[in-house]
């Protein structure tokens, strides 16, 4: 059975180490069971994204959305944020690598709905994401990947950012009305 355990840097983040098969012929990995998160909406749609090495995504958050993360292939930076007001870890940020050679190379990562999430492409890589609500473009805010208050290592020299993740505002900036609350959805 995979191991599976909240962070102590931010409420809600839940790191998953499944159990790895292996043989001569390769190996089998059970990604993601949702008996793992106990009760939580269930994932309704699977995405993946393919990015470079040194692109930089994010960072998104979302106020009624959760995000399960898992990497393919490749390693990536992981950086998550936590904007909920009243939560008991507002403000903490995690950084974490996912994928790569080392232990954690089949952690996947649950992202409770107003955690930013974002990710550096440390090598080439493909990750594969699971979302428990439909794409709703009322729900892809966004704070600025450099923020101070983040205060991230992402891992890359050089980053390259979509026009959208280079107009994100800093936490500080972020309006009453789109900053997400903790316990809310």
């Amino acid at each position: 059975m995979a191991e599976v355990g909240e962070s102590a840097v931010i409420h809600g983040i839940v790191l998953v180490d499944p159990v790895v098969h292996g043989d001569e012929r390769g190996l089998f990995v059970e990604t993601w069971r949702q008996e793992w998160l106990g009760d939580v909406p269930p994932m309704v749609q699977s995405n993946r994204a393919d990015r470079t090495a040194g692109a930089v995504v994010g960072l998104h958050y979302h106020r009624h959305q959760a995000d399960y993360w898992y990497v393919v292939a490749g390693c990536a930076r992981v950086v998550l944020h936590d904007l909920r007001v009243g939560s008991p870890t507002l403000s903490a940020t995690l950084e974490l690598d996912l994928g790569g050679d080392g232990p954690q190379r089949h952690r996947g990562v649950y992202i409770p709905p107003g955690v930013a999430h974002g990710f550096a492409a440390v090598t080439d890589l493909t990750l594969t994401y699971l979302v428990d609500g439909y794409y709703d473009p009322a729900d892809e805010l966004g704070v600025a990947w450099d923020d101070p208050a983040v205060g991230a290592d992402w891992g890359v020299a050089g980053p390259v950012l979509s026009a959208r993740d280079l107009a994100n505002p800093v936490c500080a900036e972020l309006a009453d009305d789109i900053r997400p609350v903790f316990g809310e959805r």
